[in-house]
């Protein structure tokens, strides 16, 4: 039986007026910067892009970025930004690896933001990764530390409820990546049953070996 995702067509065209996006999308575009040395020679993917905020982030520091996503509605949003905004080394195209929509193009970084959790099988992710890679090419990917389903409510289409840092540096171990390291880019704090709660977000990055 396939198992069910989530559905974001319906949400694309409202996606950037959530504040708490924005500032996630903001603090882990930072985190990256922190982590990992951009330079105009670089070609980026940005996996899971949506509505292509990490994208247009990154943009100026490199000499390319690809937004790949699933949802048709989140990368007609991104063409959008790319048709009004016109920064010349930005694209997008649609993929879905789990289907056999398989990405294009290869790339000196991959960067992701609060999209493993959900893909189902994350050693698939990274091989996906790694096939799109150049020799010594680099991941840097955010996501939630683990958590009780609390921070979605509603876990339609999420297979993992955040993630063990230190079982995920195993497993890029595992892959065939190296150099791993993590740092926490941001922490959102939401109401959950008339308590404030925290939710770590990670950014790990990694590269190659």
């Amino acid at each position: 039986m396939e198992q069910v995702r989530r559905d974001f067509e319906g949400v694309a065209s409202r996606w950037d007026s959530n504040p708490t996006r924005l500032k996630i999308a903001q603090d882990v575009g930072d985190a990256i910067l922190r982590m990992v040395q951009l330079t105009p020679q670089m070609d980026v993917l940005d996996y899971g892009c949506g509505t292509g905020l990490i994208a247009m982030r990154l943009q100026p520091q490199v000499r390319s970025v690809c937004g790949a996503d699933s949802s048709p509605a989140m990368i007609a949003v991104l063409q959008d930004k790319i048709t009004t905004l016109k920064p010349g080394n930005v694209s997008a195209q649609l993929v879905d690896f789990e289907h056999g929509a398989h990405a294009a193009g290869e790339y000196d970084l991959i960067v992701s933001s609060m999209v493993t959790h959900h893909i189902p099988d994350t050693a698939a992710l990274l091989r996906e990764w790694k096939r799109l890679l150049r020799p010594r090419g680099q991941i840097a990917f955010a996501d939630l530390d683990t958590e009780d389903g609390a921070f979605h409510g509603d876990n339609t289409g999420v297979f993992h409820l955040g993630f063990d840092r230190a079982a995920l540096r195993r497993l890029l171990l595992a892959e065939g990546y190296t150099d791993v390291r993590d740092t926490t880019a941001t922490v959102v704090r939401k109401e959950v049953a008339g308590n404030t709660r925290e939710f770590p977000i990670f950014l790990i990055a990694a590269r190659l070996a």
